[in-house]
């Protein structure tokens, strides 16, 4: 029988900076809740919350309250751009006219 409600697993664990994993929607739940109520009330923590209770009440995927629960957790870090990672096209095909 497939798990139902709280104890639903998600696909993929969610590793917290502190080492702790989150496995269960549950554990997530329990995570947000024990967070300060200032931080807790960032626009991406209630995302997440409103995805959690979403995904235990409704049934839905829980890959929506994974992707949630993620982006609350690296809401400020800064993704940067390194321009060594983007491949050079070598060998770019010549038109006709430029020949």
């Amino acid at each position: 029988m497939a798990e139902r409600g709280w104890q639903r697993k998600f696909e993929d664990p969610i590793e917290l900076p502190d080492g702790r994993v989150l496995v269960t929607l549950h554990d997530a739940a329990t995570y947000i809740t024990e967070l300060p109520k200032k931080e807790s009330a960032a626009p991406e923590w209630q995302i997440a919350i409103s995805e959690l209770m979403l995904a235990v009440e409704r049934h839905r995927p829980t890959m929506l309250a994974w992707i949630a629960v993620k982006k609350a957790l690296n809401r400020h870090k800064v993704r940067e751009f390194n321009p060594s990672r983007k491949d050079p096209h070598w060998g770019r095909r010549k038109l006709k006219r430029d020949q």
